[in-house]
């Protein structure tokens, strides 16, 4: 459910809707703002399409044709100030507070995220170290994080992902250990879900001064996964 689209007299409209004891004709709308009902017609049929408004057909209260009436849906206006980024440093606050235990907590919380994020092999087929990157690299690029793998000798596959964009980046310039910590379980959760024969070892923030670096390594049969995997 999308705000009302920039228009004074569209919010007005709906702003009546709102103050209104119940559902209100094109007429009566009308009436209350003083405007041409053509022109709230205009206006609710926009407010229909957004989805802040329903048309409802009322009781016939006599002989003739049922009156069409509109009403809000119900739900908080949504054309308000976001605040998710206040609300992510009021959570990296609460974790870094945990001390030496942060950054633990920070690689499970992103590698139980990364596990969802992906959809796992069809049974039976596990994939190839190249398909397993694959699906990462595309991973992060739904993401944002602008991925470049680079395979040792320009073949096989890659060993090395470089993150060239950070979708937290002023997260990250705050509370750098704790994000990377995210972001590296999720790489790791993403590639134990594939039950991939590899795995993401380490990630180095700013290795290059235009990106961070990922490291992939293979895992064997029966070897265990770093810690967080």
């Amino acid at each position: 459910m999308g705000p009302p689209r920039e228009s004074p007299r569209r919010r007005e409209v709906l702003e009546v809707l709102r103050a209104a004891a119940g559902p209100l004709g094109v007429t009566e709308t009308a009436a209350r703002i003083g405007v041409h009902p053509n022109t709230v017609r205009f206006h609710l049929d926009a407010l229909v399409a957004d989805g802040l408004v329903e048309r409802r057909t009322a009781e016939p209260s006599g002989p003739g044709r049922p009156r069409t009436v509109y009403a809000p849906r119900p739900g908080m206006d949504r054309g308000g100030t976001r605040g998710s980024r206040l609300l992510a440093q009021v959570l990296l606050g609460r974790l870094a507070a945990q001390g030496s235990a942060a950054r633990t907590a920070a690689t499970e919380a992103g590698r139980a995220f990364g596990h969802r994020l992906i959809d796992p092999p069809p049974p039976g087929h596990r994939p190839t170290a190249g398909e397993s990157a694959a699906r990462l690299v595309a991973l992060l690029d739904d993401l944002g994080f602008d991925p470049a793998p680079e395979a040792p000798g320009g073949s096989g596959p890659p060993r090395r992902i470089r993150l060239r964009h950070c979708p937290f980046l002023e997260l990250a310039e705050e509370h750098g250990d704790l994000v990377c910590s995210v972001h590296l379980g999720l790489m790791r959760g993403a590639l134990a879900a594939l039950d991939a024969p590899l795995t993401a070892t380490a990630l180095e923030p700013f290795a290059r001064p235009d990106s961070c670096l990922a490291h992939l390594a293979p895992v064997a049969d029966g070897q265990v996964r770093p810690a967080g995997t």
